[in-house]
């Protein structure tokens, strides 16, 4: 477990990559907004738990009982927890997921290879959608995480994945499919691209 939790080993499949220090500066209000998000590293699915200008401990502990909340049934096939050291966690954090059977892995100081996943994540988003955008207010931010994340889990290619999205939401296409047809998302700032039948 040291090993994946360093990123030079093997990946443990039920390793999630929480991150809180995802970053958005809004240009109309000219505040900072914090993402708080969690990948699961097997599958690359990310769970966006929300958005917030003054991140502290109370609220990213609430975050980890949403997610928990979430994931049902499924948060018993997870074994560790891998995230930074930032102020937000706090030891409640940790505790609600040590209470669900989850270890809590914190990375070593300014060593974000550690935790690759999910600054590999960031740098999607970012280069994807809010290098392109200019985001007004956090309310436009929570839009724009309201359609991003669906687009990620449910029709982007990973490569990790052989080219499938974490969660497909159509069929995968099949040798009689000659047709594409092109889908705008986030107003056209991202296309999707489906088959369709000859």
């Amino acid at each position: 477990m040291r090993e994946a939790a360093r990123g030079n080993g093997p990946v443990d499949k039920t390793a999630t990559a929480p991150r809180a220090d995802f970053t958005v500066d809004c240009a109309a209000t000219l505040k900072r907004v914090y993402v708080f998000f969690v990948m699961e590293v097997a599958t690359r699915y990310v769970h966006v738990l929300g958005a917030t200008t003054n991140p502290d401990g109370a609220r990213t502990t609430q975050q980890a009982r949403n997610l928990l909340m979430d994931l049902g049934d499924r948060a018993d096939d997870l074994r560790f927890l891998i995230r930074d050291r930032a102020g937000q966690f706090t030891a409640s954090f940790d505790a609600v997921l040590s209470d669900a059977g989850i270890k809590v892995v914190k990375i070593p100081p300014r060593c974000p290879r550690a935790n690759t996943h999910a600054e590999r994540f960031v740098g999607t988003i970012r280069r994807e959608v809010t290098d392109r955008l200019l985001i007004i207010n956090e309310h436009h931010l929570r839009t724009v995480l309201n359609r991003y994340p669906a687009h990620y889990n449910h029709r982007r290619p990973h490569q990790a994945l052989q080219l499938a999205p974490p969660r497909s939401d159509r069929p995968i296409a099949e040798q009689g499919y000659t047709s594409i047809r092109r889908r705008p998302v986030l107003g056209g700032l991202i296309d999707d691209y489906e088959p369709t039948a000859a």
